[in-house]
């Protein structure tokens, strides 16, 4: 009886870990081109701006500590998915992530942000959404 439990939960497990794996098998390569088109945004556009790329500021890609064009210093984006929504003082009120792009690309690079729905937008958050990989959620929290 012992031995019929084991083999009938060891093939319901292999059963669901097939049936849950399989949609998303295809996923991966759409997410993985998500994130790389996003860095090469981050890296090289600027949105029809002042010339300046996220990666002005935000130096080796988010990475590491970056400088405000003023030279204020700011910090990395390694945990910036996992620590928004946040409470903006300045706009004394709550945003997302996106809210957060869609503002540094109209001030800081005196751009044209893209629309919250479009492919560039989808593509940025997924880029920096994938340094705050296995960081804790910690929503309102510090930038590291």
């Amino acid at each position: 009886m012992f031995v019929i439990r084991i083999r009938k939960s060891t093939i319901l497990l292999a059963f669901i870990s097939v049936v849950v794996s399989a949609p998303f098998t295809g996923y991966a390569e759409s997410l993985n081109q998500a994130v790389e088109s996003g860095k090469h945004l981050f890296m090289t556009a600027n949105f029809n701006g002042n010339g300046r790329t996220c990666n002005s500021c935000h130096m080796a890609g988010g990475t590491t500590a970056g400088k405000l064009p003023d030279g204020s210093p700011i910090p990395s984006l390694n945990n910036a998915a996992a620590v928004f929504p946040r409470y903006n003082r300045r706009q004394e009120k709550v945003i997302t992530l996106l809210d957060q792009v869609h503002n540094c690309v109209a001030g800081a690079l005196q751009g044209t942000p893209p629309a919250y729905d479009s492919a560039e937008m989808v593509d940025l958050i997924s880029y920096l959404s994938s340094l705050s990989q296995g960081k804790p959620l910690n929503m309102g929290g510090k930038p590291e």
